[in-house]
């Protein structure tokens, strides 16, 4: 079907199961909100900053399992948002962040409140995207929310121009994501593992320092 960006980005939460957006609009993001104003599939929790946004969807990710989702503008909407993203990668928590962006003739031009978001957000994401054409908006947003997800769990973030979400293409959320430079490991390494007991094993007083992804694997009872 041939929909608007801002459409899109609608039909991409819907088809994730999306339950709940935290976020904060402004101008660069504002063609999202009036689809969110129309759509009854998922909540949407105004907070008071953007910061706050991105951190209420951490909390959800770590309480839910979830990827969290949050929706912020651009400029110093997005750079508010920066400290949450950063939490998120240091935390490995799941979490998709959309963020608007000043038309594309305008990117590059120091336009009113206008920021390389995608250029700030790449050294604390698992992996950022710069939408310049509606029709690659399913696509991202179905990889954002894998990424998100698998291996070691991130953010992703996926900024999207405003012209872009009033852009017209065809939305086809069906195609399976298939990236070829990333095929997370799911399996545990035999010979590393056996090198582990055997330490734990030879050791006097073992002492073992383990990270959240214990909790996230439900492994607790097995440590």
């Amino acid at each position: 079907m041939q929909i608007s960006g801002a459409q899109m980005v609608i039909e991409a939460l819907i088809a994730e199961e999306v339950e709940v957006v935290f976020g904060y609009p402004g101008g660069a993001i504002m063609n999202v909100y009036d689809e969110i104003y129309k759509q009854r599939s998922f909540q949407h929790i105004l907070t008071r900053h953007e910061q706050a946004a991105v951190h209420a969807a951490e909390g959800y990710a770590k309480a839910t399992g979830k990827v969290g989702v949050a929706m912020i503008t651009s400029g110093p909407g997005f750079t508010n948002g920066v400290t949450g993203l950063a939490d998120a990668y240091m935390d490995s928590i799941p979490l998709v962040l959309i963020s608007g962006q000043v038309p594309m003739s305008l990117i590059g031009t120091d336009a009113f409140q206008e920021i390389d978001a995608v250029g700030i957000s790449r050294p604390c994401t698992k992996h950022n995207y710069l939408v310049t054409d509606a029709a690659d908006l399913p696509r991202i947003l179905k990889e954002a929310f894998y990424i998100a997800r698998t291996g070691r769990p991130g953010p992703v973030h996926v900024d999207i121009p405003k012209d872009v979400t009033a852009q017209i293409a065809k939305f086809d959320y069906s195609k399976e994501v298939d990236l070829e430079t990333y095929k997370p490991t799911t399996k545990g390494n035999t010979r590393q593992i056996k090198k582990a007991i055997d330490a734990i094993a030879a050791a006097k007083r073992p002492l073992l320092y383990l990270g959240g992804g214990i909790i996230n694997a439900n492994a607790a009872e097995l440590v």
